[in-house]
C-alpha cells in the first residue's frame, strides 16, 4: 500500500478516532443520547469526540493574464500542479489560511481578493475554499511542499496534470469569468 493510499484510506475512514483524547481509553461508536448518529464515544470518561470537516484554503494567484500554480512536492499526487492551498488552521479565518499557504508553497505575495469557489468534497470530508488573489509582484520561494511555482497562461495550463477537481473547476470558473469580467461566487458539491 502506498503513501497515497493510506493517506487517502485515513481520510476516509469514518470511524478513526481509536482512543479518547481525554484520557487515552478506548472509545466506542455508538449514537449518544439526544444525537441521531454514531459517535466516538471514551468507554471510560464518556467523552464524545467528534469528527467533523477539514477546511481547505487556497488562493488563485494571478499575474497579468497568468494564473499561479504550484507541482507538487507531497502525497497525494505528488508532481502534479495545484493552486497554492492546503488545510486551514486553529486561530486563523479563511482568508488568513489562504495567505499561509500561499506564502508557505509558492512563496508568493498576494493582495487578497473575494472568496471565489467554495466546494464541499464530501466523499473525503472536506471544503474546499478558493480566493481570487493579485500577485504583488512575480518573485517567488517555493517551500518544500513545492518542487517548483510557475506563471500559466490560459493555454499553457497543463489540464491533464492537475492535482484535483476542485482546482480544476476553480481554474475553469477564473478563466470563464475573466472572459465576462463578473467574478461571482461558485458553490458546488464535487
Amino acid at each position: 500500500m502506498t503513501l497515497a493510499d493510506r493517506y487517502t484510506e485515513f481520510m476516509l475512514s469514518p470511524r478513526s478516532i481509536r482512543h479518547c483524547k481525554s484520557c487515552g481509553a478506548a472509545t466506542d461508536y455508538l449514537v449518544p443520547r439526544d444525537d441521531n448518529r454514531h459517535r466516538a464515544v471514551c468507554s471510560a470518561c464518556k467523552v464524545v469526540h467528534y469528527e467533523n470537516p477539514l477546511n481547505v484554503v487556497g488562493t488563485v494567484p494571478i499575474w497579468g493574464e497568468q494564473v499561479l500554480l504550484c507541482r507538487r512536492n507531497i502525497e497525494p499526487r505528488h508532481g502534479f500542479w495545484t493552486l497554492p492551498a492546503g488545510f486551514m488552521e486553529l486561530g486563523e479565518t479563511l482568508a488568513q489560511g489562504a495567505i499561509r499557504e500561499t506564502v508557505e508553497e509558492a512563496g508568493a505575495r498576494v493582495e487578497m481578493q473575494d472568496l471565489f469557489t467554495m466546494m464541499n468534497v464530501v466523499r473525503v470530508g472536506q471544503v474546499h475554499f478558493f480566493y481570487r488573489a493579485r500577485m504583488l509582484d512575480t518573485t517567488l520561494n517555493p517551500g518544500v511542499e513545492t518542487l517548483e511555482a510557475r506563471l500559466f497562461l490560459e493555454h499553457e495550463i497543463p489540464w491533464d496534470e492537475i492535482a484535483f477537481h476542485t482546482v480544476r473547476d476553480t481554474l475553469k470558473h477564473y478563466f470563464a469569468c475573466r472572459q465576462s469580467g463578473q467574478y461571482p461566487l461558485h458553490c458546488a458539491d464535487i
